[in-house]
């Protein structure tokens, strides 16, 4: 049967041309009929080969489409729900709150500012290294990806967000050098700190350092978000969204919806929320502050599947980065220094260590105020009764005492006043 369908397709097509041989002259007549003759061969090793292939794969290798709670059942194993998408991978709520930086003993104000200080660093070195503005934003999706997994107090914001530059221009097919990416790092962070003359950077011991450290955190990127480093981004779908509702046209709209999306991305909403609801909710915020009416009955997102809450908590949350105070660098930097030392402390008391890595004094020995000077067990000879000296039996050991050219050996029983003696020739040298 997988014999005949090419075979019964090429004569078909045979037919049809003698039944129109117009146009067409004898010779190129049979360079058809040569081509498709080929090409059926080829059709039918093709589907041979196939078939073949099929017939060698054994029973327990086709994949059971049958699931559980537990998982997909493939054989006989159970594998986790794992597939291929090409939309953003969102945090469940129950990973958003309490994060690991909460779980370390940092407030949620000052790691709300460390987030939106590190993707400042990222979107301000972008500019500086004149990356396209999608490799930026991918960088500061990685960067919450990234710190939802792990704690600020124990990862260097700085370092990460060096590290999430990097792999985004990467990602995004526009890589730079580490170099200029710590240079512009260095140069961002005497400029946040308000220092007009900014110092060169030198190429020291410090330098490889951060470089190293920088190589290191990468890894420990894709490693946390296990490779996954799609970043699906709503600036075309901006567009398009505008285009259904034929305002495409008003660059205004257009830059405001924007400016906003671009905004958001300092907050967590690029890990609760898809592309497209995020797209509609930056389109709501321009359209209410540039006063333009949009279709109401029925809402125009609900077109696109997006709801009233979700547009809400996104717009709420991204306003709410216009009230706040702008994040001061040296003062978090001391709060993640503070949360370290305690950290630390706490890691050395558990172990019965000091804050200076001695032991403790209550690891020691135990020590209690009714602790003797000495032990009991041993006892002083000035505080031996006579009597105890009485009861123990007196044991001797053969012992030997040295004279001077005599050897005398003593017995156990001293009174017996048997006594052996052996005289012993000295062996000293002659006196000449």
């Amino acid at each position: 049967m997988f014999i005949s369908i090419p075979q019964a397709a090429s004569n078909v097509i045979l037919e049809n041309l003698a039944v129109h041989p117009t146009g067409l002259t004898n010779k190129d007549h049979v360079y058809g009929v040569v081509w498709l003759s080929r090409l059926s061969a080829l059709l039918c090793r093709s589907m041979l080969s196939f078939v073949a292939n099929m017939a060698a794969v054994p029973l327990s290798a086709v994949p059971n489409t049958s699931t559980n709670n537990d998982g997909i059942l493939i054989g006989d194993r159970v594998y986790s729900e794992v597939y291929l998408t090409i939309s953003n991978s969102l945090i469940p709520e129950e990973r958003l709150q309490p994060t690991p930086s909460m779980l370390d003993g940092l407030d949620l104000h000052t790691e709300t500012d460390l987030r939106i200080l590190g993707c400042e660093l990222i979107q301000s070195a972008g500019i500086l290294l004149r990356l396209p503005q999608v490799a930026m934003a991918t960088g500061q999706v990685l960067f919450h990806r990234f710190f939802y997994s792990k704690s600020f107090v124990k990862h260097s914001f700085e370092i990460v967000a060096m590290a999430c530059v990097n792999l985004a221009s990467k990602i995004e097919e526009a890589p730079r050098r580490f170099r200029d990416v710590i240079n512009v790092f260095h140069h961002l962070k005497q400029s946040h700190r308000g220092k007009r003359s900014a110092s060169s950077l030198i190429l020291d011991q410090n330098y490889i350092n951060t470089k190293n450290q920088v190589i290191k955190a990468e890894r420990r990127i894709l490693k946390e978000l296990g490779f996954c480093v799609h970043v699906k981004h709503p600036h075309k779908i901006i567009v398009m969204y505008l285009q259904v509702l034929e305002c495409e046209k008003n660059q205004t709209l257009v830059q405001t919806a924007w400016n906003y999306m671009n905004d958001s991305l300092r907050t967590n909403v690029f890990v609760r929320f898809q592309a497209e609801t995020i797209a509609c909710a930056c389109i709501y915020l321009a359209a209410r502050a540039l006063q333009m009416p949009l279709p109401s009955r029925p809402h125009w997102y609900l077109l696109f599947g997006a709801t009233e809450e979700e547009i809400k908590d996104i717009c709420i949350t991204t306003l709410k980065l216009y009230t706040r105070k702008k994040p001061d660098y040296d003062h978090l930097e001391k709060e993640v220094e503070k949360r370290k030392m305690s950290l630390q402390e706490a890691k050395l008391k558990a172990k019965g260590l000091n804050p200076d890595g001695t032991p403790a004094l209550s690891n020691l020995g135990g020590f209690s105020p009714g602790s003797k000077p000495c032990s009991p067990n041993v006892v002083k000879v000035e505080d031996k009764s006579p009597n105890l000296q009485a009861l123990k039996p007196v044991k001797k050991e053969h012992t030997l005492q040295h004279k001077p050219g005599l050897m005398v050996k003593i017995g156990r029983n001293n009174g017996s006043g048997s006594r052996s003696r052996t005289r012993s020739r000295s062996r000293s040298p002659r006196r000449q």
